[in-house]
């Protein structure tokens, strides 16, 4: 790994900035490796297309701003519309089944994965949407461990909440490997 640039895009209000942080967390805090995180939303802040971006590398990060992203996560069809261009050729198009019907075209790899689904019916909770993608993330991208996610996870969420937000982060892990396999 140079450099690996990974962009968390739903809407306002998904919990896709604190999946960033926390990814960038684990990263730095846990594992050990160079990462920047950033952040972009609308002035509707809430609903409105959101996006959080981090940044890995095994060197120095000399510009913090993704330009060629690795991997795209995409919750909803207004944010994987307006951000998707930025998928390098190779990369990976993470979508939302229910949510992201219309996946544009491209030189990417497109998943679908029912992440909001997941965490309704499975955690029972859709607000730890965001924490199910980040296990998918993990899964997917393997560029950190699932123990230093684990751990970034319960050092942010609330007290009490910690066994919804474990069960939560292994579901996304689990349905991602599951679909890779």
């Amino acid at each position: 790994m140079s450099r690996y640039e990974i962009r968390f895009s739903g809407s306002g209000g998904q919990g896709l900035i604190l999946a960033g942080v926390i990814f960038a967390e684990a990263a730095t805090i846990y594992d050990r490796k160079n990462a920047v995180q950033s952040q972009s939303y609308g002035p509707e802040a809430r609903g409105g297309a959101s996006k959080s971006e981090v940044i890995l590398s095994d060197k120095t990060i000399d510009f913090p701003k993704a330009t060629a992203i690795d991997l795209q996560l995409s919750l909803t069809q207004e944010a994987c519309t307006k951000y998707y261009k930025d998928v390098k050729e190779s990369g990976t198009l993470l979508v939302d089944e229910d949510f992201v019907t219309d996946v544009p075209q491209g030189n990417f790899k497109v998943i679908r994965l029912p992440i909001i689904r997941t965490a309704s019916e499975e955690i029972g909770k859709a607000f730890v949407a965001n924490i199910v993608a980040l296990g998918a993330i993990t899964a997917i991208t393997q560029q950190v461990s699932i123990d230093s996610v684990e751990k970034a996870v319960l050092s942010r969420v609330p007290k009490g909440t910690e066994d919804l937000n474990k069960k939560a982060l292994m579901a996304g892990y689990n349905l991602a490997k599951a679909r890779m396999s």
